[in-house]
């Protein structure tokens, strides 16, 4: 059984119960679907793309019986996995637990960490015929892998660090990737290793993290019956940016420029915001899990 702890997980029970269906949408290894069905969810749908959360989900949820069901897919796809389950007339709570989770890290073999030498890899389905990291590294001309390490990692250093790739190659684990960034990022006492925004910057990309949180929300805002609630987990800003961007423009009623007299966008709020802010960790939790200092909660709920 995983040691995967769920973050945020008491203002995630007393936001999304009770409920009569339930959607996971990044099973993980089950411990927030767990606690949502042991705290009185009727039925629940889990969702994930990594084979390894499948089988540790499916183990975890097994006491429940016919009340849980774990599909191995994207949350992307929950609007057809509904209708496929007789849940398209909608669901009364959703959520969202973005991102890798410590359980993929842990998991040295499976490439997203640099700590542990493994191929390039960072796929969260890896049985999939999408390109890895690997692919992404050895393939993209120099611009374009600069685009990609500034635009989803936020490094500054992108396009110093794509010519030394570039250089480099063929890179074909993720240790090879760590030093070669390092021999151009020199750590100078900083306790963050130079290679951490270009190992984010690969894996956002590998698997269209943000495309598919951008397609996935409208969906399940959606799918929500009126009076059910959305949660999202985001981890970082790239994430919670377009979460919050999200949230807003659904609670939103009218949208027209400000300059113009009478409204005609025609747009009418479907949601209200539960979290004008973001719910965070508080000190204890965090002390008894490290991953939930970066963890922010939003919640919406279906007008």
């Amino acid at each position: 059984m995983s040691s995967h702890i769920s973050v945020l997980l008491d203002p995630i029970l007393a936001q999304l119960l009770p409920a009569a269906r339930v959607i996971d949408g990044t099973a993980g290894a089950g411990g927030h679907s767990a606690a949502l069905l042991a705290g009185g969810a009727e039925s629940l749908l889990a969702f994930d793309l990594d084979p390894t959360a499948i089988t540790l989900a499916t183990e975890r949820l097994a006491p429940f019986g016919d009340r849980a069901r774990v599909l191995h897919a994207s949350y992307g796809d929950m609007r057809e996995a509904a209708e496929t389950h007789d849940w398209g007339d909608g669901v009364d709570a959703i959520l969202l637990d973005l991102g890798v989770s410590s359980m993929q890290f842990d998991h040295g073999e499976r490439g997203f960490s640099f700590r542990t030498e493994a191929p390039l890899d960072m796929r969260f389905d890896p049985t999939s015929t999408q390109p890895s990291a690997a692919d992404l590294v050895n393939t993209l001309p120099v611009d374009e892998l600069a685009d990609v390490i500034y635009r989803y990692g936020e490094e500054r250093e992108s396009r110093r660090i794509a010519r030394a790739i570039v250089k480099a190659r063929p890179i074909l684990t993720t240790t090879a990737l760590a030093a070669t960034i390092e021999k151009v990022m020199p750590r100078h006492g900083d306790p963050i290793h130079p290679a951490t925004r270009t190992f984010q910057a690969l894996r956002i990309a590998v698997n269209d993290e943000l495309g598919t949180i951008e397609r996935a929300l409208p969906t399940a805002l959606d799918l929500l019956r009126a009076g059910g609630h959305l949660a999202v987990i985001s981890f970082h800003s790239l994430e919670d940016r377009i979460v919050k961007d999200a949230f807003k423009l659904a609670a939103t009623d009218c949208i027209c420029p400000p300059r113009m007299p009478v409204c005609v966008c025609g747009h009418d709020a479907t949601v209200k915001l539960i979290t004008r802010k973001p719910i965070v960790a508080d000190e204890a939790e965090i002390a008894h899990n490290a991953r939930s200092r970066s963890a922010k909660l939003r919640i919406v709920e279906k007008l």
